[in-house]
């Protein structure tokens, strides 16, 4: 029935510790065994995301939120922030914040930070990133991270270029930055059509704000044990959490098991 799976990397594919379970590594080599096609989505820029997803191999990676796509190794979809959109974006963030805020940027090659605490001393496992300032940052942005709890500020930060999507983390006080058509959903609805596959066709799994849109367009979406109620409410059914391994659980029981999903 299902042609592809999509999970997504922090709070649901990964463990707490940032570590993937040999019994998931397992689940996802016998859906692949079955010619079903792997694939990952996730806020991570793809550089950073590859350090913890190597052992399993995606066929397909969205990354940046939506904003690049790649098919086994090659970059087929980009909606990144031009150097001008970007550098304003920043320029508002520091007058918004009194130049008080973190802010990462994603480009297709690397991950900037002009980071408080390394990032190595909290998560040793964090890919390489680029310290930088930002007073002579010049370059398109896939994605723009930006420290703040308050809605207002993401808000007129977004306005500060127009077309122009925003999303909180609900694991910590950050908002990620977006071009507005660079979400899950819609890079998920380009993969089908490049793949030739309906979106009935696609499972996903998912935890954070992020995933909702791609969780209501799949034929199955399934929301994590620890997923935010906002997402379980927008799924179609809830397996257990990250750290106990339930997105392979449910693959094994209704995937490879039963060949059949519960109504």
């Amino acid at each position: 029935m299902y042609k592809l799976i999509i999970l997504d990397l922090d709070g649901t594919l990964l463990h707490t510790d940032k570590s993937i379970s040999p019994y998931t590594l397992h689940i996802l080599e016998k859906c692949k065994a079955r010619g079903i096609l792997i694939g990952i989505a996730t806020a991570r820029g793809e550089t950073n995301a590859k350090n913890f997803i190597s052992r399993v191999n995606p066929d397909i990676i969205i990354s940046s939120g939506g904003a690049l796509i790649s098919c086994r190794g090659k970059f087929v979809y980009a909606a990144a922030f031009s150097p001008e959109e970007t550098k304003r974006i920043i320029d508002t963030v520091g007058i918004l914040t009194n130049g008080q805020s973190e802010i990462t940027v994603d480009t297709r090659t690397s991950h900037y930070w002009n980071y408080k605490t390394d990032p190595h001393e909290i998560y040793p496992d964090w890919g390489e990133v680029i310290y930088t300032d930002y007073k002579d940052f010049h370059g398109e942005a896939l994605k723009i991270c930006v420290e703040t709890t308050d809605r207002k500020t993401a808000e007129k930060i977004a306005e500060s270029i127009g077309d122009c999507d925003f999303a909180r983390f609900s694991d910590g006080d950050w908002y990620k930055f977006t071009k507005a058509s660079a979400t899950k959903a819609n890079a998920l609805r380009k993969v089908s059509g490049m793949r030739h596959l309906t979106l009935d066709e696609i499972i996903s799994f998912g935890d954070d704000y992020a995933d909702m849109g791609m969780l209501q367009i799949c034929g199955r979406g399934v929301a994590m044990g620890n997923a935010i109620e906002e997402v379980k409410q927008a799924a179609d059914a809830i397996t257990d959490s990250n750290d106990n391994d339930g997105a392979a659980k449910y693959l094994e029981k209704y995937i490879l098991e039963k060949n059949e999903l519960p109504i």
